[in-house]
């Protein structure tokens, strides 16, 4: 249960559109885990909170909980991850982070080890490793976290593990296996 005002740092994982100038987003936060939450008038050119919003950026923001959906008051960046918006094979495994961490987590519910370990392997998309490797690592971790595999044993096949956990395919991961491979 989240208090009538609160602030967090988070992670954007999606976003769409609503109404004429607002957006919804979802936000995986360090401290209320994923959040739904209404940027409102977010799609005016003059907004001060358009650059803050996007995805993948980590920011610190403030929400007040509102009617349905709480709402963004204030948003700041922490990083925007600008360098890997800046490669299409990067930002691809980026958008497959996001996916799986927001299927695989429900609405309100605190996860610290997924939050770390989504902040450290976006950043971890900076270097030059394999990023085939980076998105295994990241489905083995995220089972792990979660309580879906064991730690310390091999997973043989992360990516039909994962389609069985979530009883459908991953749309991210064909593009991904494509630009991957």
């Amino acid at each position: 249960m989240t208090p009538k005002k609160y602030s967090s740092e988070g992670i954007v994982l999606a976003r769409r559109n609503y109404s004429e100038a607002d957006r919804i987003l979802i936000v995986f936060s360090k401290t209320y885990g994923k959040l739904s939450l209404l940027a409102k008038g977010v799609r005016r050119p003059k907004s001060r909170k358009r650059a803050h919003v996007e995805i993948f950026n980590r920011m610190n923001f403030s929400a007040v909980t509102g009617r349905g959906l709480d709402i963004i008051t204030e948003a700041e960046i922490v990083d925007s991850f600008s360098d890997i918006k800046k490669n299409l094979k990067k930002v691809t495994v980026a958008y497959f982070f996001a996916e799986v961490t927001g299927r695989m987590t429900r609405e309100g519910e605190r996860h610290d080890e997924v939050y770390r370990d989504l902040k450290l392997y976006l950043e971890s998309l900076r270097s030059d490793k394999s990023l085939k490797e980076i998105r295994i690592e990241y489905i083995r971790k995220i089972l792990v976290s979660l309580g879906f595999w064991p730690d310390g044993t091999i997973l043989p096949d992360p990516d039909r593990m994962l389609e069985e956990i979530l009883e459908r395919p991953q749309s991210s991961v064909r593009v991904g296996k494509r630009l991957l491979i």
